[in-house]
This record gives structure tokens, C-alpha cells and sequence, in this order.
């Protein structure tokens, strides 16, 4: 008994459409601009979570162990919110033998880009039990005036 298999002829180019869908997802979905990190350094990095409706971008950002007064929020002209301070090692006791340290500490910055779209003045911080919540409000975009234009 003979079998019958179906030809399909191979183009070397699908991998490659493939991969450039694939690229094109991540793009979209992973580099998003308005929520990409800009600069990350030091030894500790304060873990962040945004969130966003239609008014306002919501930053969730944990800093134990930092003092109000030891971190610096600011927004330059780019529109690069900028979060940086530094979480102080505290020593307390001279006499112990330190077995494991798995606490981090130093200086950290993190900055992310916010849309062109933001009300830079009115944005809000509050620290409150280690935890830095921002709230940055949207402007509303601009819709465009619509111009009839009379035909002679």
C-alpha cells in the first residue's frame, strides 16, 4: 500500500516573518514609553507598581526603612519622573558578630517616562508607612477644532 503525503514547499522567510510578529508584540507590550525604566543603579532598588485610569498614573513605589526626608521626587522637562534617596545602613550593635546581612542598602534612583500628557504641578506624593504613593493627573488631550471651509 503506497502513502500519499502532501508537498508543501518551504520558504526560508517564514521564521523570519515570524520572528519580526514577535518582536513587533514586544515592542507594543513590553516597551510601552510612558511606563519604560529610564535609570536604574545602587545597591537598593525600591520595587514599583503603576497603575492608571482615565484621569490620573498611579506610583506605588516601597521604601522600607527610608525616611521621608531621604528621598527626592522630581519631574524634569522631558517628563522624566525621577525617584532617588538613599537607605542608610544602620549599625546597632558594635559588640555582635554579623552571621548574614540580607538587607540592602545605599543610594537608588529609579525614573521612568511619563506621557507628554501630564499635569507636571499638580502631582501628588505621600509617604506613608515605608510605602511612596504618587498620583500624576492627565491633561485632557486636545481635540481638534474642526474649520468648515465655504467652496465660491
Amino acid at each position: 500500500m503506497e502513502e500519499i503525503m502532501a508537498y508543501v514547499r518551504f520558504n526560508p522567510m517564514w521564521e523570519f516573518e515570524n520572528l519580526s510578529k514577535e518582536f513587533e508584540k514586544m515592542v507594543k507590550t513590553v516597551v510601552s514609553p510612558e511606563t519604560r525604566p529610564r535609570v536604574e543603579f545602587g545597591g537598593f532598588k525600591p520595587r514599583v507598581d503603576i497603575q492608571e485610569d482615565e484621569k490620573n498614573i498611579y506610583f506605588e513605589i516601597e521604601v522600607p526603612g527610608v525616611k521621608k526626608d531621604e528621598v527626592k521626587v522630581s519631574v524634569g522637562e522631558d517628563n522624566i519622573l525621577t525617584i532617588k534617596g538613599e537607605k542608610k545602613f544602620e549599625k546597632k550593635d558594635e559588640i555582635k558578630v554579623c552571621c548574614r546581612s540580607e538587607r540592602s542598602f545605599g543610594d537608588f534612583e529609579r525614573s521612568f517616562q511619563l506621557p507628554e500628557l501630564v499635569e507636571q504641578e499638580k502631582i501628588e506624593a505621600k509617604y506613608e508607612n515605608g510605602m511612596l504613593y504618587l498620583s500624576v493627573p492627565k491633561l485632557e488631550p486636545v481635540k481638534p477644532k474642526e474649520t468648515v471651509i465655504n467652496i465660491k
